[in-house]
């Protein structure tokens, strides 16, 4: 148990630990190349860890359905390599230094090396789910990795806009984040032929988690420790994203605190306003407990979905997952 009393990432996955750990060898195989830098940066992205939750996603939802295979492992696989490319390119749009604590791919071989690998996790992706030949699948991972750069694009475009509203941050995390937690999800119904009701049950359960994980997120960008993040707080607002805490805060106060977002935003960086200050706005106008609400809202959702599928020890596991993520630190 965490220290929340909540049960933790690695207790609830721990019905498919086995299946994770094959994961990690195959994903590790396939980022081989005889081409040494590639090999090099493959393995220091897969070395830099981070929870896996996705891939557990997949793995539990094809255990929720009745289904245990060598498919659900490669699949797997896919849906990291393809949440992988995807933080590659979102480092090089921010200009992100760090990467759960390490300096980031983009900052220790620079853009070019960065978009190029990135695109080489986006091929490799699609290659190891064409070896499957399901149509369904295929065209699953085909819409779910343009929502996610339709995300991608939707971000630059609204890059330091404060007028942005919450519909349109959710909207955002609909296609950059949720996408690909409610594709993972979906993909297990579809290797157990769990039928279309509990498909699309399944589906929005991924969806309303991924939205929770995604505000979580935002909110842990203000509120945590930075040494424990793995990244520098008020983050976002410094390369340019209006989160929902933020669009919170700006509703909330006058034109004095709007001034010391903006100040942020404009200088991007914190030359005159420092990220302490910008988290005690946040926290002291109510905005933190207003996203933090709606996460929740997203949340119980998620647990909502869930009741359409069978009991098992694999659903449970799903029904945990909302606990943990909002009661994470990280």
């Amino acid at each position: 148990m965490t220290s929340q009393g909540v049960v933790g990432l690695n207790e609830i996955v721990e019905l498919v630990g086995e299946d994770l750990a094959q994961v990690e060898d195959f994903f590790e195989e396939q980022v081989r190349s005889d081409i040494p830098l590639v090999a090099e940066v493959g393995r220091y992205i897969r070395e830099g860890g981070g929870k896996r939750i996705r891939p557990a996603l997949l793995l539990l939802s094809c255990r929720a359905c009745g289904y245990r295979g060598e498919r659900a492992i490669q699949l797997a696989a896919v849906v990291e390599f393809l949440h992988s490319a995807t933080l590659l390119h979102d480092d090089i749009v921010d200009e992100a230094e760090e990467r759960r604590g390490r300096r980031s791919v983009n900052r220790r071989w620079g853009n070019d090396l960065a978009v190029l690998l990135g695109d080489f996790l986006y091929s490799k992706s699609i290659s190891m789910a064409l070896a499957h030949g399901d149509v369904h699948i295929l065209e699953l991972l085909s819409e779910v990795t343009l929502r996610m750069i339709e995300g991608e694009l939707l971000e630059i475009q609204r890059c330091a806009d404060l007028d942005v509203t919450p519909e349109d941050h959710v909207d955002l995390i609909r296609r950059k984040t949720a996408s690909l937690f409610s594709a993972c999800v979906r993909i297990g119904a579809i290797l157990g032929d769990a039928g279309e009701p509990r498909e699309r049950a399944l589906a929005s359960y991924g969806s309303n988690l991924g939205i929770c994980f995604q505000m979580v997120d935002d909110l842990l960008d203000l509120t945590a420790d930075p040494k424990r993040l793995g990244k520098p707080t008020a983050s976002d607002l410094r390369e340019g994203k209006v989160t929902l805490p933020t669009i919170f805060t700006l509703r909330r106060v006058g034109a004095a605190g709007i001034d010391r977002v903006r100040a942020v935003l404009d200088d991007r960086g914190f030359a005159r306003v420092q990220p302490h200050e910008i988290a005690a706005l946040a926290r002291e106008c109510g905005a933190l407990d207003e996203a933090r609400s709606l996460a929740e809202r997203y949340a119980e959702a998620a647990r909502q979905d869930l009741l359409l599928c069978e009991r098992s020890p694999y659903r449970d596991a799903l029904a945990l997952l909302p606990d943990f993520v909002l009661a994470r630190d990280y």
